[in-house]
């Protein structure tokens, strides 16, 4: 517990206004031998449908389709749950929420955040000699030494949680509409529930909110330059690195600035999706430049589409949750459907994965830490278990073999938060529990319980639309492997070293760079080289870089 102790300590002290925490930016270091280097790129809120190359009617993806051709495009890859915070904590650490405590999201208000206890896989490959930095949306804490710096990323340039959680003076598009931010004296506009009007979305570099409210038309850019800069400035170093971007695309609000110079005309949503795409190409395009065969490149996304922002959400390709749509209410994002988190995932790395494959392995974001760590010559962990297997043997054409079993964790439609109640077993799906997201038309599926559960055939029902007949023979045999199988992972989660997210609320934990102003807004006349305020009362300390 010494580390942490120390870890909490820096913390106290930076917020006091005094030492920064020892994070090395300089890239300066030991030499990289043959210790591959790792961009992982994070998606928000992309559906299945939404890459080309899953599904013809998308043409929006052309940097990604050429990935595809290059590499290897995975059509079974899952996400570890249909929500933002719990996918994302499952990607660093290779935990299920059960294990790793993160079973829901975390507030702007929130006062923990990925567990403390729960080594990530930033830290694993920071001590194995790697230079690790993270653009983007974070949404695993942001106080204290709940930050990216203080989990392992030696370097951090991005939005603390999804883009919509605070006003901006660029809104985009969003369904419900909502308002820019106030300005002056005026006080905050409550109008939708749905629409943050009290406090703007801030920017963060390192420790430092740099830009309060965020620019959203010009933030994709940013992304791109930034990781483009730590490429270069990594692969100069003489030490390997891992970079894991989470992309603001395509969770709402769309740009509205990409929109207006289309002269295409085309919808916000592929409008966002060319975006998106041209930012994936950048540094795609800057890894091919610098350091192309010594680079592993995975690209997946956090959960399905978000189908109750209409024609603001993405295509759930074949598995339209057909059963769940009769019920009511949407069966994509929250929802254990395949449309909440079956997600499109490809893998480049020119020399190492083969080219132009389709693996049909049954993979999850989990397998992404195990896999990582084994590739960079590192050590998992040995005091607790991971849900992820190694997928190297898959990634390098050696075998089409991934997980057996998959659990879908209750992500927010129905039932307890983080509960395992839906279960991939080889083709078939079993749901103990049902229900619908908020559609489109606002109607929320009712929740339902299964005893004995509900059990599709993939193979033959991607759709999800007629469950086995309870008193067939398939059925009769699958059912007791399910509960087998659900059985043994339950008694291994209660043997399990696991971890307790911190979900408290306190208001003075909001990131506000200057309180005195409407929304917390930040001119950048208020920013003197080096302005230091305190942290408990929702102020950070403040450096311009």
């Amino acid at each position: 517990m010494g580390w942490l102790f120390l870890k909490v300590l820096l913390v106290g002290v930076t917020f006091l206004g005094g030492l920064y925490p020892p994070v090395d930016f300089s890239f300066s270091g030991e030499t990289r031998g043959q210790k591959p280097n790792f961009v992982i790129i994070l998606a928000d809120d992309m559906g299945w449908g939404d890459l080309g190359a899953n599904w013809a009617e998308t043409k929006d993806t052309v940097n990604l389709d050429k990935m595809a051709a290059e590499g290897m495009r995975f059509v079974d890859f899952h996400a570890a749950s249909s929500t933002c915070s719990p996918s994302r904590a499952s990607l660093l650490t290779g935990r299920l929420g059960l294990r790793n405590g993160v079973t829901h999201n975390f507030a702007v208000t929130s006062v923990g955040g990925l567990p403390l206890n729960e080594t990530t896989l930033a830290e694993v490959l920071q001590q194995a000699g790697y230079v690790t930095g993270m653009i983007g949306k974070w949404h695993l804490g942001h106080h204290g030494s709940y930050h990216p710096n203080f989990r392992g990323f030696g370097y951090y340039f991005g939005i603390p949680y999804s883009h919509d959680m605070g006003c901006t003076d660029t809104p985009g598009c969003n369904h419900p509409p909502c308002p820019a931010c106030p300005r002056g004296h005026r006080p905050a506009r409550n109008l939708e529930r749905d629409c943050y009007t009290d406090v703007a979305l801030p920017l963060y570099e390192n420790l430092n909110i740099v830009e309060q409210p965020v620019n959203l038309s010009g933030l994709a850019q940013k992304y791109a330059e930034k990781a483009t800069q730590f490429i270069q400035h990594a692969s100069t170093s003489g030490r390997p690195f891992l970079l894991y971007v989470g992309l603001a695309h395509m969770h709402v609000p769309l740009s509205r600035t990409q929109l207006s110079a289309d002269p295409r005309g085309r919808r916000p949503y592929g409008t966002g999706l060319r975006e998106m795409d041209s930012l994936v190409g950048q540094i795609k395009d800057k890894v091919d430049r610098t350091a192309k065969e010594n680079t592993f490149l995975w690209f997946t996304g956090d959960n399905g589409p978000w189908a109750q922002k209409c024609e603001l959400a993405g295509s759930v390709g074949p598995f339209t949750g057909s059963w769940q749509i009769h019920q009511g209410g949407s069966p994509a994002k929250q929802t254990t459907w395949e449309a909440g988190h079956r997600v499109p995932a490809l893998a480049y790395w020119p020399g190492r994965v083969p080219v132009n494959v389709t693996s049909t392995a049954l993979l999850s974001v989990l397998d992404i830490f195990p896999t990582v760590v084994a590739l960079a010559g590192a050590s998992l962990p040995q005091d607790r278990h991971f849900d992820g297997l190694d997928a190297s043997e898959v990634l390098f054409g050696w075998s089409q073999t991934g997980h057996r079993v998959l659990f879908h964790p209750n992500s927010g439609a129905a039932g307890e938060y983080g509960a395992l109640q839906t279960v991939r077993l080889g083709r078939y799906k079993a749901f103990y529990i049902s229900g619908g997201a908020r559609a489109c038309d606002g109607d929320v599926g009712p929740e339902q319980h299964h005893e004995p559960p509900l059990i599709f055939n993939l193979e033959d029902d991607v759709a999800e639309a007629v469950p086995l007949d309870r008193r067939s023979a398939e059925y009769q045999g699958v059912v007791p492997k399910v509960r087998e199988v659900l059985a043994d992972v339950l008694l291994d989660i209660a043997g399990d070293n696991t971890s307790r997210a911190d979900y408290t609320h306190d208001p003075s934990v909001t990131p506000c760079c200057n309180p005195h102003h409407v929304a917390c807004r930040c001119q950048r006349t208020d920013f003197s080289p080096r302005q230091k305020m305190s942290g408990r009362e929702g102020k950070f300390q403040l450096q311009m870089l």
